[in-house]
């Protein structure tokens, strides 16, 4: 069984807890500590960020560590060489998150082939237009049993969510808003009742909410309404300023989601 179905699968009733980190940012080196760091604290999924030189979806925080990461020297075949490196140490679930272009430079069968060598267990890629990958990623990431999560968010609409739902596997994304990444500190009624309302449709896979995550609020509304929340751009703040040191970072995050 791939490793995100079998989280949710045996979670119960746990609410489960997804941090995103650019990889190569804020060293080029930090990636595995940043993994093993976060495994050894009980985070559930980890989601490591293929840094991009146009990230259109993201906010000033990952803009600025992808960019510090190309400076570092990242690249994909550096990040998978270092996936590998500790591939064996790694029990959780890793997902590469990353836009579409470096991917299509690498080669998309080649890809897959690498994450699962890696040890990666699925990616998301944002830009992904629904109709590629239903024609050309979907059955190459099914070969390598590897899942694709796609994202959502408030203005998509309930026969497209229906139809998402219907054509993935792992997790549906839900992004709390249609604007960029990026820490908000509370959610208004009107992403409170998109919530509710996607809860309300009974999808068959489970939901993961995401952007804006940065508080105890805001934790605890994502929390109500999925199976789980997922925080990017606090933690990468975290990390920034920890010097990467990962310890740290987690220690900060927690304090702030209490």
């Amino acid at each position: 069984m791939n490793k995100i179905n079998k989280v949710f699968a045996e979670r119960g009733d746990r609410k489960l807890l997804s941090l995103y980190f650019c990889a190569g940012a804020p060293t080029l080196d930090g990636t595995a500590q940043v993994i093993l760091a976060m495994q050894k604290r009980g985070i559930d999924f980890i989601e490591v960020g293929v840094p991009f030189s146009d990230p259109l979806a993201d906010g000033p925080v990952i803009q600025t560590a992808a960019t510090k990461a190309l400076k570092n020297g990242m690249t994909v075949s550096k990040l998978f060489s270092q996936l590998k490196a500790v591939k064996d140490k790694v029990e959780i679930p890793l997902i590469l998150m990353g836009y579409l272009n470096p991917i299509l430079h690498y080669g998309i069968e080649e890809f897959c082939k690498s994450c699962v060598e890696s040890g990666v267990s699925g990616m998301i890629i944002p830009d992904l237009p629904f109709k590629d990958y239903l024609e050309s990623v979907k059955p190459i990431a099914d070969r390598y049993d590897l899942r694709v999560i796609m994202l959502i968010t408030p203005e998509t609409s309930a026969e497209r969510v229906r139809f998402i739902d219907e054509h993935t596997d792992g997790f549906i994304y839900m992004v709390s808003s249609a604007s960029i990444t990026g820490a908000q500190n509370s959610f208004d009624n009107a992403k409170q009742e998109y919530f509710r309302r996607i809860d309300a449709m009974n999808l068959r896979n489970p939901r993961m909410v995401g952007f804006g995550i940065s508080n105890a609020q805001t934790l605890k509304a994502a929390q109500d309404h999925a199976a789980g929340a997922i925080i990017g751009s606090k933690f990468v703040q975290l990390l920034d300023e920890s010097a990467g040191n990962a310890d740290a970072a987690l220690d900060n995050l927690f304090n702030a989601l209490s």
